[in-house]
């Protein structure tokens, strides 16, 4: 019996999914940075406290790339040639200065900045109810950052985890690797990046750590695109701080578009449409918000 034609372009389908899930994505960090523009509430949380920081890491830099950036060169250009040593190069010493720079200054100065953006998205998308428990709201205040007061509770972005500086330290030899080093580097270090991303939603809604162990790896896909930009953006100088909270103004907008679907659909029985719109979105949530 000759197949049907849905199992022959069943593959088809399946790639295009897959493809359509990755461009949306790695889409948000892009649209995080027009979000975050068109929000000037935002300005002074970058300027008053991540712009001196801005200045230190291009210091932090410009030291590795004035001492360490030729020895590495000529140690890879032995082996790779002139093209894929210099990219490789900067890719590695780009690395390298993230990896100080988060080890000295993120985990202590920037997660709070993060937190407050992220919830300040999360409110001008309408959410209150996720913030409120978690923080003093000024609901009089004219935006939504003078909105944010003192969190009544442990309020991360991202626990800060010194595996996580080990194993980006553990990564770096991979831009060593010719051609397929460097994005294997940005790709493995970006997938951790990604499923960070949401800890702050998760830890608002109340999931428990078998859920979100389950749920971060229903979306892992997804989270790879993510991160992977976001890294992008990351390893470039000067502006990485900048991009650290646009990417987590994209996280916030990419939360609050789970949390509407899923409040659409609680109360009422899953549909064939919503069966088909969990394949291309999200995971399905059937639990009151809290």
């Amino acid at each position: 019996m000759p197949p049907s034609t849905h199992t022959l372009t069943r593959p088809f389908h399946l790639l295009a999914h897959l493809l359509s899930r990755a461009a949306r994505a790695a889409w948000y960090p892009i649209h995080g940075i027009w979000y975050f523009l068109r929000h000037p509430e935002f300005y002074p949380i970058f300027v008053g406290r991540l712009l001196p920081l801005s200045i230190i890491s291009f210091l932090v830099y410009f030291i590795l790339f004035t001492f360490t950036f030729i020895p590495q060169f000529l140690l890879l250009y032995i082996f790779q040639g002139r093209a894929g040593a210099l990219i490789n190069t900067t890719v590695l010493v780009l690395g390298e200065g993230l990896v100080l720079i988060q080890a000295l200054f993120e985990g202590l100065f920037v997660d709070e900045c993060r937190v407050d953006i992220f919830d300040a998205t999360l409110i001008n998308h309408g959410f209150v109810d996720l913030i409120a428990p978690q923080r003093v709201l000024f609901v009089d205040a004219p935006n939504s950052v003078k909105m944010l007061g003192k969190p009544t509770s442990r309020a991360e972005y991202s626990p800060f985890s010194w595996t996580q500086i080990f194993e980006l330290v553990a990564c770096l030899p991979l831009n060593l690797i010719p051609y397929i080093g460097t994005p294997a580097f940005i790709m493995i270090t970006g997938s951790r990046v990604g499923k960070l991303s949401h800890y702050r939603w998760y830890k608002l809604r109340g999931i428990d750590k078998k859920t979100m162990k389950r749920d971060l790896h229903f979306k892992s896909w997804d989270y790879l695109w993510f991160g992977t930009v976001a890294m992008v953006l990351q390893l470039i100088p000067v502006l990485s701080f900048f991009f650290l909270l646009t990417t987590t103004s994209a996280a916030a907008m990419w939360a609050a578009k789970i949390e509407e679907l899923s409040r659409v659909r609680v109360g009422r029985p899953v549909t064939a449409q919503d069966r088909v719109e969990q394949e291309t979105d999200d995971p399905v949530y059937h639990d009151d918000p809290v």
